[in-house]
Parts: C-alpha cells; sequence; structure tokens
C-alpha cells in the first residue's frame, strides 16, 4: 500500500492517491488498509512520503559521490535524476513537490514533513560540496534542489529530459565559479 501510495503520488499528487486508488493499485483489502494505517490517508501520505524522501536522499548522495569537482558531482546529480525521469516515461516526477503543489487547507498538517524534506535534501547535497563558507554552501545546494523541482515540472510537461541535463550543466559552470574548480571534498 505504500509503494501504491508513493507511486500514485509521483503521478499526480496528494489528490490522486486516494484511499480507493491506493487500494486498487495495491491490491489491498480496505480492512487491511484501516488496520496498518488507522489515521486513514493522513497515516499512509506521511509515512509514504517518509519512505520515498529517504529513498531521494540515498540518490542524491550516490549520485553526487561520483564526483570530483562540484561540477562533475552537480552535473552528475542532474544526469541521474534525468535518466529516472526518462525510464519512468515521464509519467512521474517527484512526489513531495506534486504534493506540496496539490495540498489545500485540509493536507496542510503535511507541510512540516514536506518542508523538512526538502530542507534534508538542502543538507545533503551541501555536504557533498565543499563549504568555503557554509551558509554560501547551503544557499547553493537549495538553488540546486530548487532547480531540480522546477526541471522535473518542466521534463514532465515537456516529456524531455532536456531540462535536467541543461540545468545540470548550467548548475556545475557556476558550481565551480562559486565552489572552486579545484576543491574536492
Amino acid at each position: 500500500m505504500l509503494e501504491a501510495a508513493i507511486d500514485l503520488m509521483r503521478q499526480s499528487g496528494l489528490s490522486g492517491a486516494g484511499i480507493n486508488n491506493i487500494l486498487k493499485v495495491s491490491g489491498g483489502p480496505k480492512g487491511s488498509m484501516y488496520h496498518h494505517f488507522p489515521n486513514g490517508k493522513d497515516q499512509i501520505v506521511g509515512e509514504a512520503i517518509t519512505i520515498y524522501a529517504g529513498r531521494v536522499q540515498a540518490t542524491i548522495g550516490a549520485a553526487l559521490d561520483r564526483g570530483r569537482t562540484p561540477g562533475e558531482k552537480i552535473r552528475g546529480l542532474f544526469d541521474a535524476l534525468a535518466r529516472r525521469m526518462a525510464d519512468g516515461d515521464f509519467k512521474r516526477s517527484c512526489a513531495v513537490a506534486a504534493v506540496t503543489l496539490d495540498m489545500d487547507e485540509s493536507a496542510a498538517l503535511h507541510r512540516p514533513l514536506l518542508d523538512g524534506t526538502l530542507s534534508a535534501w538542502i543538507d545533503e547535497v551541501a555536504c557533498h560540496l565543499p563549504a568555503p563558507s557554509s551558509a554560501r554552501t547551503r544557499s547553493f545546494a537549495g538553488l540546486v534542489v530548487s532547480t531540480v523541482e522546477g526541471a522535473y515540472v518542466r521534463a514532465r510537461a515537456g516529456g524531455s529530459a532536456r531540462p535536467l541535463i541543461e540545468a545540470g550543466l548550467w548548475l556545475s559552470e557556476l558550481a565551480e565559479q562559486a565552489l572552486g574548480v579545484d576543491a574536492e571534498v
């Protein structure tokens, strides 16, 4: 059920991850849903986002680990995310962004989890980059995460990885300039 919730949120945000949709995709019985998730949709959404967030953070870390310079790290991250989008035939994007954009007042209780997730991803990017100043590095990491989310939207809309590839190229140049070509982590 959690995997179904993640997949549905990546496709259509919070509105697409209703209990009936989750049950249909997962094949699970309704009784099991309320047995494992007594607080209903809010609970399954929170748990699914937590699992998804950890997976994405690991993906970010692994992609950044492959590069030596700041530019190689950033380019590698965007290349990995472009492959991920293409592998999913551009039908899925970031569950955190999709849920955030789909959030209404009744779902606002997820705001701290979503904000904390994005902050953790920023921290993950920052810890893989040289830190001439921790504030500057974290600010740059925030730009990286913001750009990833925007590029996901454009990639999905256009059915092309090009926005992610182009963003990676530009940000890799900025990373080299802002954080030092010869710097290693």
